[in-house]
């Protein structure tokens, strides 16, 4: 093969370190892009702050600071001015007669202080929680060894997953403990908060809480502990005029047992919280204004950044030295970030803005009227790509009357009506949580009777799909829902 020289023409696209920074800045969460902001303050010397009533280059609706807009969108400038800062103090004066000193607070100056940083929060796991009972039980160091052992094997629940059995194997023989003397210590702990831990199951998580009634001032309380262990199964069937022959009950007495047993909890261990809160912070407010809706950008979620004129002042244009191109390294990457900032909130603005004409009809009347709407919609009225709209969608959140949404719950897929229209799937979940909530509990609405009365009102869907839908809404089937009058 003959080697030879070609010349050919030909486009592609480049991701140049810019794209890539706007596009990572476009998918982040607010207490993401908070976090990153913070970041670029840190390490840009070029960035500062801006707290101040006006708004500043990182708002796409800014009309003052122009100076700061303007710089971030030239290529180039003329840089004037000289060092601010002395390459070395006169020899009859010191440091503090040119620059300011603060000095460390004092314990007193910080107790003055009205704003305090912010430590954070703790939760506390349902293990540590039975421990700290434990701790205040002063038990004997036996019974505490005993009572850790059983502690380790507590799920989250609240249920011991462990034999006493196996527990009892797993003490150290040498300290001489009996079985009955492991017993009498899980039967300590089942009294602790919450009540009903250590159980090894429902039946006796239950009928631990069912101690802890009054027979006095509770009515049917021997009948109550009759059912939860002998006829669960005929509860759990929903077959109530069976209970009511096997108990000797009527109706109304019934209906009191039942709602006992429902004010139970049957994984007590979940009234212990484990995992953090999330916290939500809303990238954008809807309002209503004049009959129109109106959005905003949540402007006091992300610190205001501009270009620190004082650093900017001490670069020189026609000087190479290394600690001048540093300063205009810093300078140009400041100015990309607040280019990639401005960039972000007006994408953001317009996807939510074509969000809203779209779903005027949820903002009015709720989900009964939220209206079929997919990413190629709102691209094609954008003028973006889908995967742009999807990184705009995905964890920023709306604060509308009706509550906080996230920008993706605005989209669902479509269902055809008999006139030939659509009805969103959200609508759709919405009319069945409404017909499940009017129903009548002791008669509740089967899959084929909601898919019927859908059909009647022009929506065509399927059984399959009304139990999917409810399956989503976390509803139980009609056989589950039925309750006793």
């Amino acid at each position: 093969m003959k080697q030879s020289l070609q010349l050919r023409l030909g486009q592609q696209l480049t991701m140049t370190p810019q794209l890539q920074q706007a596009i990572r800045l476009l998918q982040l969460s607010t207490m993401e892009l908070q976090a990153e902001v913070q970041e670029a303050l840190d390490s840009n010397m070029m960035l500062e702050t801006h707290e101040g009533d006006s708004q500043d280059a990182s708002e796409p609706n800014s009309n003052t600071d122009s100076q700061t807009k303007n710089e971030a969108a030239e290529s180039d400038m003329d840089f004037q001015g000289a060092d601010s800062m002395p390459d070395e103090l006169q020899t009859d004066s010191s440091w503090e007669d040119v620059y300011d000193s603060s000095l460390p607070l004092t314990n007193q100056a910080i107790s003055d202080s009205k704003e305090y940083e912010y430590q954070g929060e703790t939760t506390e796991s349902l293990q540590g929680h039975i421990l700290w009972q434990v701790e205040m039980s002063q038990l004997s160091p036996t019974d505490t060894a005993i009572a850790m052992t059983i502690i380790d094997s507590i799920n989250d629940d609240g249920y011991l997953e462990t034999p006493i059995e196996e527990i009892y194997q797993e003490l150290d023989a040498s300290e001489e403990i009996d079985l009955d003397e492991v017993i009498a210590v899980l039967h300590r702990i089942q009294q602790f908060d919450p009540v009903g831990i250590g159980a090894h199951n429902l039946i006796e998580c239950l009928t631990i809480q069912l101690n802890q009634f009054d027979p006095n001032t509770t009515p049917h309380l021997a009948k109550t502990k009759q059912i939860v262990s002998e006829y669960m199964e005929l509860l759990g069937s929903r077959d109530f005029q069976q209970l009511k022959r096997k108990l000797k009950v009527s109706d109304d007495e019934l209906s009191e047992i039942i709602n006992i047993i429902q004010s139970l909890n049957p994984k007590p261990g979940s009234q212990i919280q484990t995992t953090p809160p999330e916290y939500i912070i809303p990238d954008v407010y809807v309002k209503k204004h004049k009959g129109k809706w109106t959005v905003e950008l949540n402007t006091e979620g992300t610190p205001k950044v501009r270009i620190n004129q004082e650093y900017a002042n001490l670069i020189k244009r026609a000087n190479n030295s290394n600690e001048n191109n540093t300063l205009k390294n810093h300078l140009q990457e400041a100015r990309w970030f607040i280019k990639s900032l401005l960039s972000r909130n007006e994408t953001l603005l317009k996807v939510t803005n074509c969000i809203i004409e779209r779903q005027e009809g949820f903002l009015e009347y709720g989900d009964v009227s939220m209206k079929p709407l997919v990413l190629s919609d709102v691209a094609n009225t954008v003028e973006m790509h889908e995967s742009t709209i999807s990184r705009v969608t995905t964890r920023k959140y709306m604060h509308t009357p009706r509550g906080i949404y996230e920008l993706k719950y605005f989209f669902s897929s479509h269902v055809g009506t008999s006139s030939g229209g659509e009805c969103s799937s959200t609508a759709i979940r919405a009319i069945i949580k409404e017909l499940v909530e009017a129903e009548n509990s002791m008669k509740p609405l089967s899959d084929s009777k909601i898919a019927n009365i859908l059909s009647e009102q022009g929506i065509k869907v399927a059984r399959r799909t009304v139990a999917k839908y409810r399956e989503a809404l976390a509803i139980p089937p009609s056989n589950e829902r039925k309750r006793h009058a």
